[in-house]
C-alpha cells in the first residue's frame, strides 16, 4: 500500500496556524513516542468539543483558501497540497456530524476534566483518542479505484473514529451516568449515526473540491468512456486545464521539443519504406489505447493473460494517465505498463511523452535495450538515464540532477521502456523494479520527487519482484471499433497512392475476418502493409497465421526491393536478415552494431567458406551492412552510434525462428542428396550449418521464436517432418561427441566455452525435435537403450548449469515433459497437447521442485500447495507429511503455505491435533512469528488455536 496523509500531516503540509490544533495534534503524536506524562498534558486547555470547532472552522477555511493553495507552487508541491486537502474535508466532515450527532451527552460533558476513571488517566484516554482521529492514514482518491470504492473506505474510516470514540466515552466517568439503556445503544448510535451523516458531508464537499480542482475531476472523469481518440490528444487538453506549462531552461526546451516532435514522425519509424503506400503520421495513426488496471501484490500473477481479464477495465485512459500524474503514488512507486509483442508499448511511451512535454512534467525517455551492456547490467537507474540523456542532448552535457534543477518545478517523468530486455537478455535484473522504486525514494529524500512508467512484454513479469505500492496496467487488443477507427485513418492516407494501381485500402470486415491478428496494432499495420501490395487479403479469406503473414510481407519487399524472381535470391536475403537477427539474439541484446554486424555478416553469410584473409578482400570489397540494413523498411538506424535494431522485435524473433528451419532444411537437403550412397550410411551428416545457427543461444529464450517455428513446420509435409526428427535425434545422440568442424568457425558473435555451446545445441536439438514431430515424444525414442532417463537427466542438467536462468526457463516452458510408467518401465514424454504440462499431476510439480529442475519455483510451489489445500490426489495425512517435509527441509513461508493450512484446518473430518506440530514449526522463529500468526489468521485457523499452540510450545 501507498502510504497517505494523516490529518495531522495535512496540517503541516498546508501550514496550519491554528495553534490550539496544532498544539492538540502535537501533543497526540508525543504522547505516542514518550507517554502522556511527558507530552505536556498538564499544559493542555483545549477538548474534545474545542477541537471539533477547531477542526470544522480549519476545513471551511481550506476550502475557501483553495485557489491560492494551487496557485505559485511547483507540480509536486500542488500534489502534496490537494491530497492534504482531502484530508481535511474527510476529518472535517466528520467531526461536523459528530456535533450534530443526538447522544445521550454533549461533548462539553466529555471535557469537564475528570482526573481518573476505571483506572487510565483521563489525558491518556485523550492522547489515544487524538491518536484515532488524526493520527491514523486517511484513504485519498486514486484514478484507478471507483469514487463508490473510495467513499467505501472512508465509511470505513469513519467507523474506526467511531468505535475510538466509543472507547474513550466508556472509560470516562461520564459512562456511569448513562442509564443501562443508553450504555447498550452508545456503540450503536456512535457507529451508525455521525458516520452516515459524515458520509453526506463528505459527498458535498467532495464535489466541491473536484469543481474547486481540476486533479479531483479528472479522477472523476476515469470511470467514464470518453469518444475515441488518437494519440492520447485528451491528456494534454487535461493538463493544459491543470496549470500553464513550464519552459525551463534551455536543454529542457530541447528536450521538451524532441519529445513533442514524435507527433509529426511517421507511425513507425521505419527505414526504406515502400514507395507506394504512406504511413500515417504517430499524432495521427496511434489510437488512445485501452487498459486493465490492478495492483499488483505478492499474490498477484500478472504475467498471466486470464489473470488479467478478471481485473477492472479502465474506460478513460488519458483521465487515468493524468489522474495518476498528478497522485501521490506516482512519486512514490512506478507504474508497470504490461504488453503483448505488438500491442504499442513503445508507442504509447512516445506519445506520452510528447504530450506531457508541454505541460508541468519533464518527460525523459529510456530505452532500455538500446543501453550499453555494461550499463543495463549493472549501472543504477540514474545512470540510465544519464546514458539516454546524453544520446539526445549531445554536446549539451548534463547530469539528471542538473536538468531536473534547470526544469524550473516541472516534476520528472522517467519512461524506462523495454524491462523485457534486461530480464530476456541474461542480465539477470530480477530487482529492477525493487531499484526503481528505491530511485524514487532516494530522489525524493533529496528533494527531486519523480514519476516512473516502465513498459515491459507481459510474459516476464513473473521473472520479477513486485515492490510495494506497484500498480500495473496491462494494454488491451483493439476492439472492433478501434480495428475500423484505425483502418479509416489507414484509407485517408493511401486511397489516392492505391488507387494508382487500381487497388484499395483494406477494409475492416477483411482484416477482421484474421482475428486476433486484426487486433494488435502492429499485426493490423503488418496487415494492411502486405494487403497494400496487391489487395492479396481482399482476395483471399484464408486464414493466415502470424508466421505466414511475417514471412510472405518479408518476401513481397525483398522482391520488390532487390528485383529478384527466383526465390533462391530471396532467401539469401532472409538469411541476410536472418543473420542479423540471430548475432542480436546471441548478445542478448535488440541493438547491434555496426562493427559487430561487418564480423558477422560474412562469416555466414557467404556459403560456410572460411578465409583467414580480411572479409572485405575476399569478397570484393561488399559492403555488409549496407547490404543488410538500408534496403529494408523493417531494419533502422538507432541512436547517434550506429546501431542497427529491427522495427520491432517480433521480426527479430521471426528472423531467427526461419534461419533455423532454413538450416533444417539444408540439413534434409544434404541427407536426400546423399541417398542410399555406401559413404552416407557410416559418414555423419553435415550439420555445420545447423550446429552455427543453434549453438550460441537456446531458441526458447524468447517464447515467440518457438511459437513461429511451430508455424513454420505447420507447412512442412509430414513425410519430411518425420525426416527431420530422424536426423535430429541421430544428432542429438552425438551431440556431445568432439567432432572437428569445416564451415562457419568464424561465426562467433560471442565467445562461449566449449560446454556452453554444446549445452546451445543439444538444447536446440531436442526443442526441434518436439516442434518437429506430430505427436508427443519419448524420450526412450530418442536416446534408445537402457540408461536413457540416466542419459535425459545428465543433458538436463548440462542445460539448467550452461544456459543461464533465461534460457533454461525458456526451454523448460517450451519441453512440456511429464514422466510416464507403461508396461512397467519408466518413461519421460515430451511435447504433446496444450496443458498436459500443467495436468500431470503433484508428483511433476514436486519432482520438478525438489530437483530445482523448474525455473518458476515459486510459482510449481504455489501450484502444488494448492493442490495440497484442496485435497487433490493425495489422502489427509500424506499431504499434511508434504507440507511438513517443505517446511522442515526448505523453510517454505509462503502465502500459498497459509493458504494451504487454512484449507486443510477447515477440511470436514480434519483433526486440528495433527496440523499443531506444523503450526508449531511455522510459529518457532521469533524473527516471523507475528507475520506468520498474521497471515495463519487470515487464513482462517482461529486465534484462540495458535495461542493454544504457543501455549504447548
Amino acid at each position: 500500500m501507498i502510504e497517505t496523509p494523516s490529518y495531522a500531516d495535512a496540517l503541516k503540509i498546508l501550514g496550519c496556524k491554528d495553534a490550539r490544533l496544532v498544539k492538540v495534534v502535537g501533543f497526540a503524536a508525543a504522547a505516542a513516542r514518550t507517554g502522556w506524562a511527558l507530552a505536556g498534558a498538564g499544559q493542555l486547555a483545549a477538548g474534545l468539543a474545542d477541537m471539533r470547532t477547531s477542526i470544522v472552522l480549519y476545513g471551511e477555511d481550506v476550502a475557501r483558501r483553495m485557489p491560492e493553495l494551487k496557485t505559485g507552487v511547483d507540480r509536486f508541491t500542488r500534489t502534496q497540497r490537494l491530497a492534504a486537502a482531502h484530508a481535511v474535508i474527510v476529518v472535517s466532515a466528520y467531526f461536523e456530524a459528530l456535533g450534530e450527532a443526538k447522544l445521550p451527552f454533549t461533548l462539553d460533558r466529555l471535557d469537564r476534566g475528570e482526573r481518573i476513571s476505571h483506572g487510565v488517566p483521563t489525558p491518556e484516554r485523550f492522547a489515544r483518542l487524538v491518536a484515532s482521529l488524526l493520527l491514523e492514514r486517511l484513504p485519498t482518491p486514486e484514478p484507478h479505484v471507483p469514487y463508490a470504492e473510495t467513499r467505501l473506505a472512508v465509511e470505513r474510516a469513519y467507523q474506526r473514529m467511531s468505535e475510538a470514540l466509543a472507547g474513550y466515552v466508556g472509560g470516562m466517568a461520564v459512562w456511569d451516568e448513562l442509564t443501562v439503556d443508553d450504555q447498550l445503544l452508545l456503540p450503536r448510535m456512535l457507529a451508525e449515526g455521525p458516520p452516515a451523516h459524515a458520509l453526506r458531508i463528505y459527498d458535498e464537499d467532495y464535489r466541491s473540491l473536484a469543481l474547486d480542482s481540476h486533479e479531483f475531476g479528472v479522477r472523476s472523469l476515469v470511470t467514464e468512456r470518453p469518444p475515441p481518440a488518437t494519440a492520447l490528444s485528451r491528456v494534454a487538453w487535461l493538463l493544459a486545464e491543470l496549470a500553464p506549462p513550464r519552459v525551463g531552461d534551455r536543454p529542457v526546451i530541447h528536450l521538451a521539443r524532441m519529445a513533442a516532435s514524435a507527433l509529426d514522425q511517421p507511425l513507425l519509424q521505419a527505414g526504406k519504406l515502400p514507395e507506394d503506400v504512406s504511413l500515417p503520421l504517430l499524432g495521427e495513426g496511434y489510437l488512445s489505447p485501452r487498459f486493465r488496471v490492478a495492483e499488483l501484490t505478492p499474490d498477484a500473477s500478472p504475467a498471466q493473460l486470464d489473470w488479467w481479464e478478471d481485473q477492472r477495465a479502465l474506460p478513460d485512459t488519458e483521465a487515468f494517465l493524468v489522474g495518476h500524474l498528478t497522485s501521490l503514488r506516482a512519486t512514490r512507486a512506478p507504474l508497470l505498463v504490461l504488453g503483448e509483442p505488438g500491442s504499442g508499448k513503445t508507442k504509447f511511451t512516445e506519445v506520452l511523452a510528447a504530450r506531457l512535454a508541454r505541460s508541468e512534467f519533464l518527460p525523459i525517455r529510456v530505452e532500455l535495450g538500446g543501453l550499453d551492456t555494461p550499463t543495463a547490467t549493472r549501472a543504477g537507474v540514474t545512470e540510465q538515464i544519464e546514458q539516454a540523456l546524453a544520446a539526445m542532448l549531445g554536446d549539451q552535457r548534463m547530469g539528471y540532477a542538473e536538468l531536473v534543477e534547470a526544469a524550473d518545478g516541472a516534476l520528472p517523468v522517467i519512461l524506462l521502456d523495454g524491462m523485457d530486455e534486461l530480464v530476456q537478455g541474461g542480465l539477470n535484473r530480477y530487482d529492477y523494479l525493487e531499484r526503481v522504486r528505491e530511485f524514487q525514494a532516494g530522489e525524493a529524500e533529496l528533494g527531486r520527487p519523480v514519476a516512473v512508467i516502465v513498459t515491459s512484454r507481459t510474459v516476464v513479469a513473473d521473472r520479477i519482484r513486485l515492490p510495494e505500492g506497484l500498480l500495473g496496467l496491462q494494454l488491451q487488443p483493439f476492439d472492433d471499433e478501434q480495428v475500423r477507427q484505425w483502418l479509416d485513418i489507414w484509407d485517408q492516407a493511401n486511397r489516392a497512392l492505391l488507387a494508382r494501381r487500381d487497388l484499395t485500402p483494406l477494409p475492416a470486415a477483411s482484416a477482421l475476418a484474421h482475428g486476433e491478428m486484426a487486433r494488435q496494432p502492429l499485426l493490423l499495420l503488418l496487415l494492411a502493409l502486405y494487403d497494400a501490395g496487391g489487395n492479396a487479403l481482399q482476395h483471399d479469406h484464408g486464414p493466415l497465421g502470424r508466421a505466414r503473414l511475417y514471412e510472405v510481407l518479408l518476401r513481397d519487399f525483398t522482391e520488390r526491393e532487390t528485383g529478384g524472381v527466383r526465390r533462391v535470391v530471396i532467401d539469401q536475403e532472409l538469411v541476410l536478415l536472418g543473420t542479423v537477427a540471430l548475432s542480436m539474439l546471441a548478445r542478448g541484446r535488440p541493438v547491434i552494431t555496426a562493427e559487430a554486424l561487418d564480423r558477422d555478416l560474412p562469416a555466414l553469410c557467404r556459403g560456410g567458406e572460411d578465409h583467414a584473409d580480411d572479409a572485405g578482400q575476399e569478397d570484393g570489397g561488399t559492403d555488409w551492412v549496407r547490404k543488410a540494413t538500408e534496403r529494408f523498411f523493417f531494419v533502422r538506424k538507432h541512436g547517434p552510434r550506429t546501431g542497427y535494431a529491427f522495427l520491432h522485435a517480433s521480426f527479430g524473433e521471426f528472423l531467427v525462428a526461419w534461419l533455423a528451419m532454413d538450416a533444417l532444411r539444408d540439413l534434409d537437403r544434404r541427407r536426400r542428396l546423399a541417398g542410399d550412397e555406401p559413404l552416407a550410411l557410416v559418414q555423419a551428416v553435415d550439420d555445420d550449418l545447423l550446429y552455427a545457427v543453434t549453438s550460441h543461444s537456446c531458441l526458447a529464450e524468447r517464447g515467440p521464436t518457438v511459437g513461429f517455428i511451430l508455424e513454420l513446420l505447420d507447412e512442412v509435409p509430414s513425410a519430411v517432418r518425420a525426416r527431420c526428427v530422424e536426423l535430429l535425434a541421430g544428432l542429438l545422440r552425438r551431440a556431445l561427441h568432439e567432432r572437428r568442424r569445416r564451415h562457419f568457425t568464424r561465426f562467433r558473435p560471442v565467445r562461449h566455452t566449449l560446454a556452453r555451446r554444446l549445452a546451445a545445441y543439444s538444447a536446440n536439438l531436442a526443442l526441434l525435435i518436439v516442434c518437429a514431430s506430430e505427436e508427443p515424444v519419448r524420450v526412450s525414442s530418442v536416446l534408445p537403450g537402457p540408461g536413457h532417463l540416466e542419459e535425459w537427466s545428465s543433458l538436463c542438467h548440462l542445460w539448467k548449469g550452461q544456459l543461464g536462468q533465461e534460457g533454461w526457463s525458456g526451454l523448460v516452458t517450451a519441453l512440456a515433459a511429464r514422466r510416464v510408467v507403461a508396461d512397467g518401465e519408466e518413461d519421460v514424454v515430451l511435447g504433446g497437447p496444450e496443458g498436459d504440462a500443467g495436468d500431470g499431476g503433484m508428483g511433476d510439480v514436486v519432482v520438478a521442485v525438489a530437483t530445482g529442475h523448474a525455473p518458476g519455483h515459486r510459482r510449481l510451489l504455489d501450484q502444488l500447495l494448492r493442490a495440497v489445500g484442496e485435497g487433490r490426489f493425495l489422502p489427509y495425512r500424506e499431504r499434511l507429511a508434504i507440507l511438513e517435509e517443505l517446511v522442515r527441509t526448505v523453510a517454505v513461508r509462503s502465502p500459498a503455505m497459509h493458504r494451504a493450512l487454512g484449507a486443510m484446518w477447515a477440511e470436514d473430518g480434519a483433526d486440528p491435533a495433527e496440523l499443531r506440530p506444523l503450526l508449531q514449526a511455522m510459529l518457532a522463529d521469533p524473527a516471523d512469528r507475528m507475520g506468520t500468526w498474521e497471515q495463519l489468521v487470515r487464513a482462517g485457523i482461529p486465534e484462540t488455536a495458535l495461542w493454544e499452540i504457543q501455549g504447548l510450545d
